[in-house]
């Protein structure tokens, strides 16, 4: 496995993780809970983003297993 799939999968983890923590956000009743999963929400959706930009890059130094 190229480092670049490695990447992309673990991208792929990472937007699950982010839809993930968004569900529980919305179910949840107690405001502390609330926050928390908030909170775990945008340092994940940071991760993501720099993630992207990753994949970006390594899309371009790798074409060959794009």
């Amino acid at each position: 496995m190229t480092v670049g799939s490695q990447v992309k999968t673990c991208f792929s983890s990472i937007k699950s993780v982010e839809a993930s923590l968004q569900m529980l956000a919305e179910k949840t009743y107690e405001q502390n809970s609330y926050q928390a999963f908030k909170d775990a929400e945008a340092i994940i959706t940071e991760v993501k983003n720099d993630l992207q930009r990753q994949v970006i890059m390594l899309s371009k130094e790798e074409p060959q297993y794009n």
